[in-house]
């Protein structure tokens, strides 16, 4: 069921134009997330919806109710900011209690509703601490706290976990992601970090230059790119150019993909650095190239492998299982196994 819909949102600041005719439907229940570069207008369109900056042109509609020119008292949401916002002379529980308490609800319900707000985020004997008493964690935890005590519709995240430590910032977004699947509240978080997306949202949104470039799970961001930015964006990727020839045939090196396209048609051929393993000359379609480099990454290693003709180098992720890693060295030749069934074709783009 269609919760909340943001029709042609267009934000003009002067001659700039933030947002360039954005439209959007987002499923009650789901979880959103905006995320692209600085820049791409991803924190506009979230202020848009909760009218901290008020569309130029266009229409948003949430639960059925047009909340374009609405102000934000009018509209029901919760948001939780990077910087925590939380107010520092009040103690964990004051913060939590202050919307309820503005809403003049019976002490004993404000009670009685904090208290299940505090178990639910873990923090349940820290009521009586303030905010400086806490650490960034503990204190996201709190200004989440704060933004679901009303029960809101929608749940707004603009970039909550980027000042936390990357540790604390795993383990906060799982917590995040139960809490809205326990609760089945409607969330949209901003963020620029990609494997944060991946990890949280239901859908991402990938925005670039003020627009939508794809909408789609996880999976397909990932693994069905629809723009070379979203292909560059998410995840690392290779790209080689290539030029059909009279036949409508594309060479990936001295071998041919299987697929027919338009005959001098120009492409740009991509496929995810994990995809390419190692091979043996002649053993199938493959590249020819010397190891420029090579990085420990933990679970694998990235060698980066320059390939005649080629301008940047070919990035191949190998683990342990596909080859000996103490017989890899730079400068040594290699001969790399090509995805073809994997490979993505973006027409007319260039490298």
């Amino acid at each position: 069921m269609t919760y909340l819909t943001i029709d042609t949102v267009v934000k003009s600041f002067g001659d700039f134009r933030a947002l360039k005719g954005v439209s959007l439907t987002v499923e009650e229940g789901e979880f959103i997330c905006f995320l692209g570069p600085s820049g791409c207008g991803k924190t506009t369109l979230l202020r848009a919806i909760a009218g901290l900056d008020l569309p130029t042109d266009g229409r948003i509609e949430q639960a059925g109710r047009d909340i374009t020119l609405a102000p934000p008292e009018q509209r029901d949401f919760g948001i939780v900011f990077q910087s925590y916002a939380l107010f520092p002379n009040l103690s964990v529980y004051q913060n939590i209690a202050f919307g309820l308490e503005n809403m003049r609800l019976p002490k004993a319900e404000i009670q009685e509703r904090v208290q299940s707000l505090l178990d639910t985020i873990g923090l349940p004997d820290s009521g009586h601490k303030y905010p400086g008493q806490l650490s960034g964690g503990q204190q996201q935890r709190v200004a989440l706290a704060r933004a679901i005590a009303l029960s809101p519709g929608l749940l707004l995240l603009d970039e909550p976990l980027s000042a936390l430590d990357a540790r604390v910032r795993i383990q906060l977004r799982a917590e995040i992601k139960r809490l809205q699947k326990e609760l089945g509240i409607t969330t949209i978080m901003v963020t620029h970090d990609q494997e944060e997306a991946l990890a949280m949202a239901n859908r991402i949104v990938v925005m670039n230059h003020g627009e939508i470039e794809q909408i789609g799970t996880p999976e397909q961001i990932y693994y069905q790119p629809a723009t070379p930015f979203v292909a560059r964006f998410i995840g690392a990727m290779n790209f080689y150019s290539a030029v059909a020839d009279e036949q409508g045939r594309l060479r990936l090196g001295e071998h041919a993909l299987p697929r027919q396209v338009a005959p001098g048609s120009r492409h740009l051929l991509a496929w995810r650095p994990e995809l390419t393993r190692l091979a043996d000359a002649g053993q199938g379609p493959a590249l020819r190239g010397r190891i420029r480099e090579l990085s420990f990454l933990g679970a694998f290693v990235r060698a980066e492998v320059t390939v005649d003709s080629h301008p940047e180098p070919i990035l191949a992720d190998l683990s342990p299982r596909d080859c000996n890693m103490e017989q890899l060295r730079p400068g040594q030749e290699i001969s790399l196994a090509l995805p073809l069934e994997h490979t993505h074709l973006f027409c007319g783009a260039n490298a």
